[in-house]
C-alpha cells in the first residue's frame, strides 16, 4: 500500500504498459519459464511499476528474480505438487516454483474452491518470492470475493523480536482485498515491518538517506543509511515503532503470518535457533516460503446483491466524508494505486534512467528487445 505522501514518482522515461508485459514475459521465457506462466508473472512483477510502489517492481527484475534462476533455487516448470485436499482446503508443495505465478495460481484455485464451498483456502510450502501480495489478493475481486494472501519470508530473518538480540523473523507481507461496488477496490498490501525492505534499498540505490524509525543498530540506536541494511549492521523496524508506541502490533502481526503462512504449509520458519549463534545480525534466505491464501465468497452466505450494497455503502461513505483540508479527500489503501494504474495505462509507465539502462542490459543479454520508450 502507498500513501496520499508517496503518490506518483515522476520517472525518466515513459514505457507503455503493454510493451513493458511482452518485454518482460520474453525474460521470463528465456529463463525457461512456459509462456502462460512468464505472462502472470510479468503482470504480477510489472504491478508495482504500473500502481507506483516502485520497489516492488522492475527494479526486483535482476536483484531477486534473475538470480532465482541462475542460483538454482526456482525451477522455472516446477508443477505444484498436491500434499492434501480437502474440498474447502489444498495444500500444496510448490517445488520452488516462481512465486510471482504461483502465488497467483494460489489464489485462482482459492477462487475456485469458494464458489463450491463459499471459502476457499490453499496452503503452499517450498514457495519462492511472490512480488505484490496485493496483486495476488486482488485476484478474488472480480469474483465478488475478498481476498487474502499472507507469505513469511522463508527463512530470512531481518527484523528482532522486541527485547530480543538476534533477528529472527522477515517482514511478512499481508494482503486483503475486498470489492467496492462502483469504486476502486480495497486493497490494503503491508509488510509488517515498519516499512519493506524495497523501500530501503530503493533509498539506497537512489543514494538518499531514510528517515529515523526505519532502522536501528544493534543498540537500539536510530540507522538513517540505508546500506547498513545489507551490510548487515542494522535491523528492520517494527510497524509501529518502539514497544511504547506499538512495535508490538507490527510484531504480533508478523507471528500472525508467520503461523498462518509457514506453521500451517510447513515451510521454512523464521524462528530457529540456528539464528542464535553469530553476532545477532541478519542471517537466512528466503528459500522454502509459505504461502496462504484465502478466497471467501459473501454472495455465497447472504447473496451476492446484499454484499455489494454494503460495500458500495462502506467505501462510498468513507470516499463522501468531509476532509479535514480541502483539496485532500478521504481516501482508503488501493485507491490511490488504482488511479495511477489507469494513468500509466493511458500513458505509458514511468521508469527512472538507471532503472532503464539496467533493463536495456538485460535484454541485450537474452535477446529480447526492450521497447522504445518516450520522455
Amino acid at each position: 500500500m502507498t500513501s496520499a505522501s508517496t503518490v506518483a514518482v515522476t520517472g525518466d522515461v515513459s514505457v507503455a504498459y503493454p510493451d513493458l508485459i511482452t518485454f518482460t514475459t520474453g525474460v521470463f521465457e528465456h529463463h525457461g519459464v512456459p509462456a502462460a506462466r512468464a505472462r502472470t508473472a510479468a503482470e504480477a512483477l510489472c504491478h508495482g511499476d504500473l500502481t507506483g510502489v516502485r520497489s516492488h517492481g522492475l527494479a526486483n527484475l535482476t536483484r531477486l528474480y534473475l538470480p532465482l534462476f541462475a542460483e538454482g533455487r526456482a525451477d522455472p516448470v516446477a508443477e505444484p505438487r498436491v500434499l492434501a485436499d480437502r474440498g474447502a482446503s489444498v495444500l500444496l508443495d510448490g517445488g520452488r516454483a516462481l512465486g510471482l505465478w504461483l502465488a497467483a495460481e494460489a489464489v485462482d484455485l482459492a477462487v475456485e474452491r469458494a464458489r463450491e464451498h463459499g471459502v476457499g483456502l490453499v496452503s503452499i510450502r517450498n514457495a519462492t518470492h511472490f512480488g505484490c501480495a496485493g496483486f495476488h489478493a486482488a485476484r478474488a475481486v472480480p469474483h465478488d470475493m475478498v481476498g487474502l494472501l499472507a507469505g513469511n519470508c522463508g527463512r530470512q530473518r531481518i527484523a528482532r523480536p522486541p527485547g530480543a538480540r538476534p533477528a529472527l523473523l522477515g517482514t511478512n507481507p499481508l494482503s486483503i482485498a475486498a470489492p467496492a461496488g462502483p469504486h476502486h477496490p480495497f486493497v490494503l498490501d503491508m509488510s509488517t515491518t515498519v516499512v519493506p525492505t524495497g523501500r530501503i534499498r530503493a533509498a539506497e540505490r537512489a543514494g538518499e538517506t531514510i528517515p529515523v524509525g526505519w532502522l536501528e543498530d544493534t543498540g537500539g540506536r536510530a540507522v538513517t543509511d540505508p546500506g547498513a541494511l545489507d551490510r548487515r549492521e542494522a535491523y528492520v523496524q517494527w510497524l509501529g515503532g518502539s514497544p511504547e508506541t506499538g512495535a508490538f502490533k507490527g510484531y504480533g502481526l508478523a507471528l500472525l503470518v508467520e503461523v498462518l503462512a509457514a506453521a500451517v504449509a510447513g515451510a521454512g520458519l523464521g524462528p530457529d535457533p540456528e539464528a542464535f549463534g553469530g553476532d545477532g545480525g541478519p542471517t537466512g534466505r528466503d528459500d522454502d516460503i509459505g504461502v496462504f491464501a484465502l478466497a471467501v465468497a459473501p454472495g455465497e452466505l447472504r447473496g451476492a446483491d446484499g454484499f455489494r450494497q454494503t460495500v458500495t455503502g462502506l467505501f462510498g461513505a468513507l470516499l463522501d466524508s468531509p476532509a479535514v483540508r480541502p483539496g485532500q479527500a478521504v481516501r482508503y489503501p488501493g485507491w490511490y494505486e488504482a488511479e495511477r494504474a489507469g494513468e500509466y495505462r493511458r500513458d505509458g509507465v514511468p521508469l527512472g534512467a538507471a532503472l532503464a539502462a539496467e533493463l536495456r542490459t538485460v535484454a541485450e543479454q537474452t535477446g529480447v528487445a526492450f521497447p522504445e520508450v518516450a520522455r
